[in-house]
């Protein structure tokens, strides 16, 4: 019997040479304005209803270490430096790896909940679990050798012992880390945003009273940090593996398996391409600080760049959301065998994107000389940050489409080809004329920026091509033998 789900053909016939295929289910072709505009409106909804909850949950969750960091300010500089160390180089690499190796389940949750097999999502997040834990636990040697490896890159010692102190006391995040993305991308395939937000809101009420408390209050310092911080992150997890086992998710989630343990290495080599695909874009604009740092006034640029990172990164929350709703939007529409409807969404998806992003950069360009004096006192800062504001509202614009389009490469199942596209237009293009521009022409900060900014570029407009260019029922096709290849045997067991 087929299975409700399965993307039923309706129709082929003989045009021009070419073979037609329309599946059940799918949007019917746009012909007028008319049609277009209530497509997009019906999308718009679907997208926002991923999408808005996803912003607010990632906003949420980037605030938590924005919190300790301010509340660490208040204990002293040192701690200060401290935290912000750790989060930013220690767990802030860590993050990136085990975001992005979780990202895989994006493709492959997402297809089988479009084609119905409901049954493998399960078995895919116990999967990325085995993966992500054995990576944490690699990663927590980076961790115990915090301070030697701050005092090799030329750190100062006191920070550098600080920072290895806290990073020791911070080891739990981590695996809290490795625990809680595949549950992200579980939930996610599922369209389940809105109990993700709540319980990243209710995790910040009590991050924030609990910091105040344990901090300030009691005095506990850094120690205080590590438990409130370990905690906030924890209380998220456990939070959601109590949803799942609630049996909130039905056929979703049948119970522990040792199918788990199946196919790990296939399952590794892509978890390691969206990983690297990810990584390579967080690790692009962590150079771009880097390299202010060596430039002839390096506090001034330090602080006048990271001002910029700082709204970039709030901005960036926006696109990650709509990030996270396309690659559901793209996987479910292509598992499910909708091509059309697949493509439609990407529209929808960066043609919003786009406004979202022109309408912050406008608001910024037009307070140009207002919006820095919030963030430091000092003229000279105030005068930089204000000179790269236009730079910044490009880079807000450019910013808000790539996620989208990179939500497009992970929910089609692109990530090694992207990396390879991440190498060549970060690595090889943009930092090498970034450095020409702002070393040896003498450009600065202003060049540096510009470099990589083309570099960011150069890589949207080839992910824009490649989107043009997808033959999307192809990809639909794709999709379903993914689906066979990696949840066959699963699906074969539940249907016996």
């Amino acid at each position: 019997m087929e299975d409700e789900h399965e993307p039923l053909l309706s129709r082929e016939s003989e045009g021009n040479g070419n073979c037609l295929v329309e599946f059940e289910g799918d949007v019917e072709p746009v012909r007028s304005l008319g049609e277009f505009n209530r497509e997009f409106v019906v999308e718009s909804k679907k997208l926002w209803y991923l999408a808005g909850p996803a912003i607010f949950t990632s906003i949420c969750q980037y605030s938590l270490g924005a919190i300790t960091q301010a509340f660490a300010g208040h204990v002293g500089t040192l701690e200060l430096a401290a935290v912000s160390m750790e989060n930013s180089v220690i767990a802030g690499f860590s993050l990136g790896l085990l975001l992005g190796m979780g990202s895989a389940l994006e493709t492959l949750c997402g297809q089988a909940y479009g084609a119905g097999q409901l049954d493998m999502l399960g078995i895919y997040m116990q999967r990325s679990w085995v993966i992500l834990l054995t990576t944490a636990l690699i990663l927590s040697i980076f961790y115990v050798f915090a301070t030697p490896f701050l005092i090799l890159i030329g750190q100062d010692h006191s920070i550098a012992h600080a920072t290895g102190l806290f990073s020791l006391y911070m080891i739990p995040q981590l695996f809290a880390y490795a625990v809680y993305f595949p549950i992200q991308k579980f939930l996610q395939a599922q369209s389940k945003m809105m109990s993700m937000a709540v319980i990243a809101s209710i995790a910040l009420l009590l991050h924030i009273f609990f910091s105040w408390l344990v901090m300030i209050k009691l005095n506990w310092g850094m120690v205080g940090a590590a438990v409130v911080l370990n905690g906030s992150w924890w209380f998220i997890v456990v939070a959601q593996l109590v949803y799942i086992f609630s049996g909130s998710c039905g056929r979703a989630w049948s119970g522990f398996s040792w199918k788990a343990f199946q196919n790990l290495w296939g399952f590794f080599r892509l978890s390691l391409a969206s990983a690297v695909m990810l990584c390579l874009e967080v690790w692009y604009f962590m150079v771009l600080i880097l390299f202010a740092g060596y430039l002839k006034n390096p506090e001034v640029s330090v602080d006048g760049m990271s001002i910029c990172m700082n709204i970039l990164g709030w901005a960036v929350m926006l696109a990650i959301g709509s990030n996270a709703a396309t690659s559901v939007r793209v996987s479910n529409e292509l598992g499910a065998g909708h091509p059309r409807t697949a493509k439609f969404a990407v529209v929808v998806v960066v043609t919003t994107s786009l406004m979202l992003g022109f309408v912050i950069s406008m608001i910024l360009l037009a307070s140009k000389n207002e919006w820095p004096k919030a963030f430091t006192s000092s003229e000279a800062v105030k005068k930089l940050v204000s000179e790269l504001t236009p730079l910044l509202c490009i880079s807000i614009v450019v910013n808000n489409v790539q996620p989208v389009l990179s939500g497009v490469a992970i929910g089609a199942g692109w990530q090694a080809l992207v990396a390879y596209v991440n190498i060549g237009c970060y690595y090889i293009f943009g930092i090498p004329l970034g450095l020409l521009l702002g070393y040896k022409l003498d450009f600065g900060v202003t060049g540096i920026w510009c470099g990589m900014l083309a570099g960011t570029g150069v890589q949207t407009l080839i992910l824009i091509w490649m989107t043009y260019r997808t033959n999307w029922n192809t990809e639909a096709s794709i999709a379903g033998d993914r689906i066979k290849h990696w949840g066959g045997e699963v699906a074969k067991a539940s249907d016996a």
